[in-house]
C-alpha cells in the first residue's frame, strides 16, 4: 500500500487555537505512555510527531492533515494523552476542558480511534473515556498498542480474550507494535474502510 501524504497543520493548547474545520476528521485518544506518537510516525511513514519516554508529554491537541493513497483527505487529530498519576487534578481538569472544547465545537468527527496498550488492555481511565464517547454517540475504532510485549505464543489468547469481554469497535480491533509495516497498511485500510462505514450512516 501506497504511503500517505500528511503533514502537521497546526498546534492548538486552548480552545482559541481550534483551526476551522474544512475536512473530515479522525481523532486519536489513548492514555499516556500508551504509544500514541509512535503509532501516528508509523501510520504516516514519517517522523512527524515527537517521542518522548516520558509520560504525558503532549497537553496539546495536534492536527495533521493527511491525503491518502486513494486520494482520500482528512485531519488526523492527536488529542494529549490521559490518565497520567502524576498530572494533579488541576492539570486534569485542563485535560478535559480543552477535550469538550473540541468536541463541542462543531467538529466533523467521523471517529475515534481508541488506542488501548496491549498488555493492560481497558484500564478505568479507557472505561471512563469509553463512557464519554457513548454518551456523545461517538463512534470508535480500537486499536491496540505494543502487541509485540506479549510474546507471540499468548498474542492470539490475549486478543481473544479482550474482544470476548465485548469491545465496542467499528471494525474487529487491530493489534500493532508500532514499527511494522504490514500492520500498519492493515491500519490504514481500517481506518479508510471505517471512514467509509461511518459515512453510510450519515
Amino acid at each position: 500500500m501506497k504511503q500517505w501524504q500528511s503533514e502537521l497543520f497546526c498546534t492548538a493548547f486552548k480552545k482559541e487555537q481550534l483551526p476551522p474545520c474544512n475536512n473530515a476528521e479522525i481523532v486519536l485518544a489513548g492514555r499516556s505512555n500508551v504509544g500514541k506518537s509512535t503509532l501516528i510516525n508509523a501510520l504516516l511513514s514519517q517522523k512527524i510527531a515527537k517521542v518522548s519516554s516520558k509520560p504525558g508529554k503532549t497537553r496539546s491537541i495536534n492536527f495533521y492533515s493527511v491525503t491518502t493513497s486513494e486520494e482520500i483527505k482528512f485531519m488526523l487529530v492527536d488529542l494529549p494523552g490521559y490518565g497520567y498519576a502524576a498530572r494533579d487534578i488541576t492539570e486534569r481538569k485542563k485535560w478535559w476542558r480543552l477535550i469538550e472544547d473540541y468536541f463541542a465545537s462543531q467538529r466533523n468527527v467521523f471517529f475515534v480511534i481508541h488506542l488501548i496498550d496491549f498488555r493492560h488492555g481497558f484500564l478505568a481511565n479507557d472505561n471512563e473515556l469509553t463512557k464519554w464517547l457513548n454518551n456523545i454517540n461517538m463512534p470508535r475504532l480500537v486499536v491496540f498498542t505494543k502487541g509485540d510485549k506479549i510474546t507471540a505464543g499468548k498474542r492470539q489468547q490475549t486478543y481473544n480474550q479482550y474482544v470476548n469481554e465485548g469491545i465496542d469497535s467499528l471494525l474487529p480491533p487491530f493489534v500493532t507494535s508500532g514499527i511494522n509495516n504490514g500492520e500498519m497498511d492493515c491500519l490504514r485500510k481500517g481506518i479508510i474502510l471505517a471512514k467509509k462505514e461511518v459515512e453510510k450512516v450519515r
